[in-house]
């Protein structure tokens, strides 16, 4: 039994985080400000803070209360659409509130942070798959790629190496699941969210041009273990940065045909000739592929994915 505590504790993958670590005994506390969050989702076991971790005065107080030794630290503002919209607040959030909790996790002894990295931080690529020990470019793509690269350095150099806590980096890819965002909850869903909902409204489907995109898209399920057992390996603890993936990918008509119920091979032609699916304008800062190499993760976690793609979508679909 550990004392952990989730910050964005009430978001999709922190929430399901504090789900699986009450299940297997840890006392649980939660930190999240409800901006993204949702109350439905919090745990009766675990007790959350409201607190905005951009206020390091604030965010100390709960540390110096609950005393946490293990910290998965979810609490970020995602999406790539509305970082050009408010950089500041990202900024804010993401990179200083990062800070935040690595300065409050020195001064109160927290043991080791997991952090949540995003695949964004590769920006567009022209390898064929994505290794942690790539050279990236020296601005990512967008404000929030930026501010998750941030996080990263900030992990390495607040970290185990100048006193802090042990720290890990989880990039991970496109990651979908039960909780996830909707187009109810504004205009910048996954695309999964995007179609589920849409199938169920009996709509046809928005395809961003060209939908030859593809994407390696990683179960919430499978990303939660990756969590834990990052928590526990003793082959972490000094910033390394691990791609949490499946090491396949897929493009966008390939996903709208599997959320229909259709046969992966389904043509594009035959999905906008149907009806079935529509296409709608670009979306600004979106990379044409990503593909994980998740060698790393199999060597230092012995981790690899369990849910592939298919079974993932027809469980939603259910």
């Amino acid at each position: 039994m550990s004392r952990v505590l989730v910050t964005g504790g009430l978001g999709f993958i922190g929430s399901t985080i504090v789900d699986a670590c009450v299940d297997r005994g840890d006392n649980v506390i939660s930190v999240d400000d409800l901006s993204t969050g949702k109350e439905k989702y919090g745990n009766p076991k675990a007790l959350n803070h409201r607190v905005d971790i951009s206020d390091a005065i604030v965010l100390e107080k709960v540390f110096e209360a609950e005393r946490p030794e293990i910290i998965f630290h979810t609490a970020a503002l995602a999406r790539i659409q509305p970082s050009f919209e408010n950089p500041e607040r990202y900024f804010a959030v993401n990179a200083v509130g990062t800070k935040n909790v690595l300065a409050a996790a020195k001064k109160y002894g927290v043991k080791r942070i997991v952090y949540s990295a995003s695949s964004s931080a590769y920006g567009e690529q022209d390898a064929s798959s994505l290794t942690e020990d790539m050279k990236l470019g020296a601005q990512a793509a967008h404000p929030y790629g930026s501010t998750k690269r941030m996080g990263e350095m900030l992990m390495r150099d607040m970290g185990k190496a100048t006193g802090g806590p042990e720290t890990v980096c989880l990039r991970y890819f496109n990651v979908y699941g039960p909780r996830q965002s909707t187009t109810a909850e504004g205009p910048y869903a996954t695309v999964i969210g995007i179609f589920l909902d849409q199938r169920r409204q009996g709509k046809p489907l928005s395809v961003v041009p060209d939908g030859n995109q593809r994407r390696d898209f990683t179960a919430v399920d499978d990303v939660v273990r990756a969590n834990l057992l990052a928590s526990l390996s003793p082959k972490v603890g000094n910033g390394e940065i691990i791609n949490i993936g499946t090491g396949r990918n897929y493009s966008i008509w390939e996903v709208a045909a599997l959320i229909l119920g259709l046969p992966l091979g389904t043509s594009s032609e035959e999905l906008l000739t149907s009806g079935k699916c529509i296409m709608t304008p670009p979306r600004r800062g979106e990379v044409q592929e990503t593909l994980a190499d998740i060698t790393r993760a199999k060597t230092l976690l012995a981790w690899e994915p369990e849910v592939s793609f298919p079974d993932g979508i027809s469980r939603l679909r259910s």
